[in-house]
């Protein structure tokens, strides 16, 4: 094949990293969907990124396929895609409720439907390197709303100041495929793969700073809790004194002892006084 030309070594390094990269990215989501599968339930999980990413696997394909050249490897990890993508959705489906599937079915109609309308509309309308163009920049759009969709995530963090729902390891593999397939464009020199990972470098740069700055104040918060619940217990330690019920009796019978030991010395002194004034 013309991919394995030695003329073409970086096109080659790069997608196959892409590849290997974005394969361990596919299967991040396989944990949720194994404890879906245990559970039969969603787990109020939505099917939207799944059906997003099915969107634009397919698209990446068609894309590939119309333009062809050196862009096997670009086939390929969207097929894979693809077939991961489609197993997802279709587990979701088995255990969604009733209204989470009709949601679905809705997405995936319109997932098709788009994709009909591409090809389609393309392919009798457009010719040659406009149609390879046109369906190039419909791609990056797709892309775009792919690398945008965590930003939801990344407000909830700035709102709720804890990274707790944005795992460092997805931010680390999204950004190093997306540094991957950037290379993979420059050496391929097509625009429509290299800007859309542009924006996705700067996301998951963006996101791993995100996480680092609210990481540490997390625990700065939790040690000043900490601080204050242990002044408290001292300070109730301090003002609060519990007696044990034992010894507060024992040391009643005490004072009653020795407050009935003075009365009767105080009474024999009375007596010997009387003595002295008879005698």
């Amino acid at each position: 094949m013309e991919l394995f030309d030695v003329h073409h070594p970086l096109v080659f390094v790069f997608g196959l990293l892409g590849n290997i990269i974005s394969t361990g990215v596919y299967f991040a989501p396989l944990p949720t969907f194994i404890e879906i599968c245990k559970r039969k339930s969603t787990m109020g999980f939505q099917s939207l990124p799944y059906v997003v990413s099915l969107l634009s696997a397919l698209l990446w394909l068609f894309y590939a396929f119309i333009k062809g050249g050196d862009t096997f490897l670009l086939i390929s990890i969207n097929t894979l895609g693809i077939v991961i993508e489609s197993l997802y959705i279709i587990i979701f489906l088995m255990y969604a409720t009733p209204h989470a599937k009709k949601q679905t079915i809705k997405g995936l109609s319109g997932v098709m439907m788009l994709c009909l309308v591409v090809s389609l509309g393309t392919f009798f309308s457009l010719q040659g390197p406009t149609r390879v163009l046109v369906v190039g920049w419909i791609c990056v759009g797709i892309s775009v709303c792919v690398f945008a969709a965590p930003l939801t995530i990344v407000f909830e963090v700035v709102r709720t100041k804890s990274v707790e729902f944005m795992p460092l390891s997805l931010s680390f593999f999204l950004t190093l495929s997306a540094t991957a397939w950037f290379a993979y464009g420059m050496a391929l020199k097509d625009i429509c793969v290299t800007v859309p990972n542009i924006l996705g470098f700067l996301l998951g740069i963006f996101q791993m700073g995100l996480y680092a700055y609210y990481k540490n104040p997390e625990k700065k918060q939790a040690n000043c809790k900490e601080h204050v619940m242990i002044n408290i217990s001292k300070l109730s330690h301090t003002e609060v004194h519990p007696m044990d019920s034992d010894r507060s009796s024992q040391a009643a019978e005490d004072v009653t002892k020795s407050t009935d030991d003075d009365r009767v010395g105080g009474g024999g002194g009375g007596d010997q006084t009387h003595r002295c004034d008879v005698d």
